[in-house]
């Protein structure tokens, strides 16, 4: 199992009273105001256990309902490697990270440029999120140009599993693709009844602020239910487009949008395991762009993640994102940035990371230099331990005035606990230009030559080529 990281620093966006106020004004949207829900099999669920539909065509869902799905959601669960080992206990406490293993472009670290995402290119992604110690999932979204729409997320997750052991976040062009990857996904890991019983993937989709899931939406979530995979249910809105400017009425409707989805995977099997995500951001009102770099979307991730620890809930978190093109000083800040207010709010899986263009392209640079990043951060929000061995009175006092720690046992012991950065530098003497770039370049090569990633048994590969084949009709 691997040991994750739980920030010690005590960090509030929100605090206790302003979630409570947040969580009753998403009772009143949800009770009064209500939802557009479409899907007959969740529509019938729902209107069993109580829910309502109005002369307006919007269903209500009634308090008790919302009470009965927080009280018997799990909150904790396990996600496996793809070798069936534990990974991680996924709860409120524990932070892991990820990337993407495609995406609409990449920035191409040979040529520097972006361009548009080939099936070739996840094996990359896949290698470097695999090696990289501070990266432990991938999202596999099913995007590459040179695949059929029809069959993109069924390859990718191919291609991904094939070249990644850590878990994978997986989502879909539609319900075919989900069904498709359950069954791809069950015969990697010996069964369905295997894999729910040690799920190595975990689902992402959403519904369409403000307030409105569609069947496709209703159907994944219940399709997931039904198969115990875990799966997160993401609002992506934007404040003065999609949700309102102010942050509290912002979070207030993705809240709703969250518990919503929240029901219903509860009604379709109680104790299906549910992720709260959520991403309230701006929109840009001189560009009309939803922005990936904006203060104020950390911000609003950060109050999503309290949120959600108030439930009990594990929370999908955002970070290591940029709106700039290229690796610059504008993305290495805004990438910064995120990571420190993923990490501080205690997010528990936290996507994205190497994400840049707004969400269009994903850099494997940056996806390295984020590692190195994320690890420089990691030294931070460990806060600071008092005890009588931190305190080291017994140390200050042996040495005494005018002395030095150089060769104490204490320090010999403890002097690898301060962090030592790979590719930021500490020389004595600096060169007269950086080399952080030709580091990243040399670890990039290192892990295309050297990563070697298991292979699939060999009756899982002969089955996995019948997509093969499709992909190449």
């Amino acid at each position: 199992m691997k040991d994750v990281l739980s920030s010690a620093i005590d960090f509030n966006v929100l605090g206790q009273e302003k979630c409570k106020q947040i969580h009753e004004a998403s009772l009143t949207i949800m009770d009064e105001i209500g939802l557009k829900i479409q899907g007959d099999q969740v529509l019938n669920l729902l209107l069993d256990h109580g829910a309502k539909i109005g002369n307006d065509g919007l269903t209500r869902i009634p308090v008790p309902l919302v009470e009965k799905a927080l009280e018997v959601v799990p909150k904790e669960f396990t996600l496996y490697s793809r070798d069936g080992e534990p990974y991680v206990r996924v709860n409120k406490n524990n932070t892991i990270i990820g990337t993407h293993s495609d995406q609409l472009e990449i920035l191409d670290p040979f040529s520097g440029n972006a361009r548009k995402f080939l099936r070739k290119d996840t094996e990359l992604m896949a290698k470097i999120a695999d090696y990289l110690p501070n990266i432990d999932f991938v999202l596999s979204v099913g995007l590459s140009s040179d695949v059929s729409t029809r069959i993109q997320s069924q390859v990718t997750f191919i291609e991904t599993v094939k070249s990644f052991r850590k878990p994978i976040n997986f989502s879909s062009n539609d319900v075919q693709g989900l069904n498709d990857v359950i069954e791809i996904a069950a015969l990697v890991a010996g069964s369905k009844k295997i894999l729910q019983n040690k799920p190595f993937i975990f689902y992402y989709c959403e519904p369409i602020p403000p307030l409105t899931h569609p069947e496709e939406s209703t159907e994944k979530l219940r399709i997931s239910a039904e198969n115990g995979i875990p799966v997160v249910y993401m609002p992506y809105c934007m404040l003065g487009g999609t949700a309102p400017i102010t942050f509290a009425g912002a979070l207030a409707q993705c809240n709703a949008d969250v518990l919503t989805g929240l029901v219903i995977s509860q009604l379709v099997r109680e104790g299906a395991p549910y992720i709260y995500g959520a991403m309230p951001s701006i929109m840009d009102m001189r560009t009309t762009v939803g922005s990936y770099g904006a203060p104020e979307f950390a911000l609003l991730v950060s109050a999503s993640s309290e949120l959600a620890h108030m439930y009990g809930l594990p929370f999908y978190g955002t970070a290591g994102t940029s709106d700039a093109k290229f690796i610059d000083e504008q993305s290495i800040a805004e990438v910064t940035m995120f990571c420190f207010a993923a990490l501080l709010s205690k997010s528990n899986l936290v996507h994205d990371v190497g994400v840049l263009d707004h969400c269009i392209n994903v850099s494997p640079e940056m996806v390295v230099l984020a590692d190195e990043i994320i690890e420089m951060l990691k030294h931070f929000v460990q806060g600071v331990a008092v005890d009588s061995e931190e305190l080291a009175l017994t140390v200050i006092k042996d040495v005494g005035p005018g002395g030095h720690f150089l060769t104490t046992e204490h320090t010999a012991s403890k002097f690898k606990s301060i962090w030592y950065p790979q590719l930021f530098s500490r020389k004595m003497k600096n060169d007269t230009s950086s080399e952080i770039r030709g580091k990243i370049h040399s670890k990039i090569h290192t892990i295309i030559s050297n990563h070697q990633i298991p292979t699939l048994d060999h009756e899982i590969l002969k089955e996995l080529e019948k997509w093969e084949i499709l992909a190449s009709d």
